[in-house]
Parts: C-alpha cells; structure tokens; sequence
C-alpha cells in the first residue's frame, strides 16, 4: 500500500482532541457526577453517559488519525541514504520539511535504499 502523504488532522489539533479525551472531558464527568451526588443537580448519569460517549468517540477518531499519520509521510523531516564503502558506512541526510517546529523533540527521516 501507497503511503499517504498528508495527515488527517494537523499536530496541534490531534493534541488538542487528546487532551479534551484523555483529560478533561473524564474530569468534567467526574465533577458533575460528584456535585450531583452532593447537591442533588439533575440527570447526573444522563451527563457522565453523554460525556463518556463523546469521549469514546473522540477515541477511536484518535486511532484512525494515529493510524493515517503512521502511515503518512507528513512525519519525516527528511530522508537519509546510507552507504557502504571501503571507509564503512556514509550516511547522507536530506531535509526536505519547509519548517521544523522548534518544539519538536524527535526528528524522523526517511530511510532510502
């Protein structure tokens, strides 16, 4: 299979959905729920159910995205040959990002035979 060249979703936005799944939106859940327990508020499982569902579904939107990125070339900075000579091996690296975001831990390339 062809490898796609672009995400699904940009960087920031899959952060911004993983934090909203992972985080907040169990936090809201339990605080309502809690509140409910305390305070007598309305349909508290109504709420946590609807908040758990959206969180599943951001979930698995997630995995797909994940998984399109995997397979994306969107992830390489550039890409690196290596060769093997007399003197061992030569490595050639080639940057072909337009940008690197500067908070960017880890920096992948391509390797090409």
């Amino acid at each position: 299979m062809e490898p796609v060249k672009t995400p699904m979703i940009s960087n920031k936005l899959y952060d911004v959905i993983k934090k909203l799944v992972q985080l907040i939106l169990p936090a809201i859940g339990t605080l309502y729920f809690t509140l409910a327990a305390i305070w007598g508020l309305p349909a508290a499982e109504e709420v946590v159910g609807t908040l758990a569902a959206i969180a599943t579904f951001g979930g698995v939107t997630l995995g797909l995205t994940k998984a399109s990125y995997e397979r994306s070339d969107s992830r390489y900075v550039g890409e690196t040959w290596v060769n093997f000579g007399e003197d061992g091996p030569k490595r050639v690296f080639n940057v072909t990002a337009d940008t690197i975001d500067p908070d960017k831990k880890v920096l992948e390339f391509k390797v090409l035979k």
